[in-house]
């Protein structure tokens, strides 16, 4: 069996391998955009154990090693890190010190969300985004009404505040940011009520599954998702989660819902790791 150390980046990635029953042992550099990942990977006969790092931007690798057979396993970078004895890191050091550990059995392997999941996240993510824009809206709205001596607060949003608000005396202009800003938050209004819709769906149809009950994160039955840190006995993000996560209660539960499963490293790591592929907004997601 081949096994490989990869040492992951977004334009490019250092690999390290060895044949298990040969010995052969290499090493080499792909490029992503001259397609020498892809390349590489096609020519190597199914199954092949694969081991690197968490990092953003990796999901469409990972997608491509699971779907030409071969098996890929995301590891903790801190652990990783913690366990490198020498401090000077190269790029080479690098992925053959990802493939010492998986040879030698320490790999700090992470639990990884399959592909139905990263999408449900993504139902997640783009309420909570739009949740977002729509307080900005709402805060520029208010600084209309207050510079012209109205304070409504949280009554500014009642049929009788509208009413007020849009029979303020404006400038042309004023009276033009007014009118645009009203079409935002009634389209993002809909909107957000059609993903709660299908947030309570998602929710409903994927519970949320028992805690472990034991610290490795081992019991017989759990939910799919993140992790629990036992000691807590509540879902890793939910302090994350609760200030990200704006909104109704099913967007937190199937969020929640889907963070019940994994052994207890795991729940050291950050939501972004567990994510395994995501960058930027994918990792406030997921």
């Amino acid at each position: 069996m081949m096994i490989i150390g990869c040492d992951f980046h977004p334009s490019w990635q250092q690999v390290d391998w060895l044949d298990t029953e040969t010995g052969d042992y290499g090493e080499r550099k792909l490029v992503h955009a001259s397609g020498d990942a892809k390349q590489f990977y096609q020519q190597l006969a199914a199954p092949v154990l694969i081991g690197m790092e968490a990092t953003g931007s990796s999901q469409w690798f990972v997608e491509l090693v699971e779907d030409l057979g071969h098996e890929i396993w995301i590891g903790d970078a801190a652990q990783i890190r913690a366990s490198y004895v020498r401090k000077q890191k190269t790029d080479k050091r690098d992925a053959a010190h990802i493939l010492k550990l998986v040879v030698e059995g320490r790999f700090p392997k992470l639990w990884t969300p399959d592909r139905e999941q990263r999408d449900q996240r993504q139902l997640v993510l783009h309420r909570h985004k739009l949740v977002e824009i729509r307080s900005r809206v709402k805060n520029e709205l208010q600084h209309l009404s207050l510079n012209k001596g109205m304070q409504r607060k949280g009554k500014l949003w009642s049929q009788a505040g509208q009413k007020l608000l849009r029979e303020l005396p404006l400038k042309p202009w004023a009276a033009c940011r007014r009118e645009d800003l009203l079409g935002l938050l009634s389209m993002l209004n809909q909107r957000i009520g059609q993903l709660d819709t299908a947030v309570q769906h998602a929710a409903e149809e994927n519970p949320p599954g028992p805690v472990a009950d034991d610290a490795t994160g081992s019991g017989s039955e759990h939910g799919v998702g993140l992790c629990v840190d036992p000691r807590r006995r509540e879902p890793l993000s939910t302090r994350q989660a609760g200030r990200e996560l704006s909104g109704t209660d099913s967007a937190r539960a199937l969020f929640w819902g889907t963070t019940e499963a994994g052994g207890h490293h795991q729940a050291r790591q950050s939501h972004a790791a567990l994510a395994a592929g995501g960058g930027g907004a994918d990792r406030s997601a997921l």
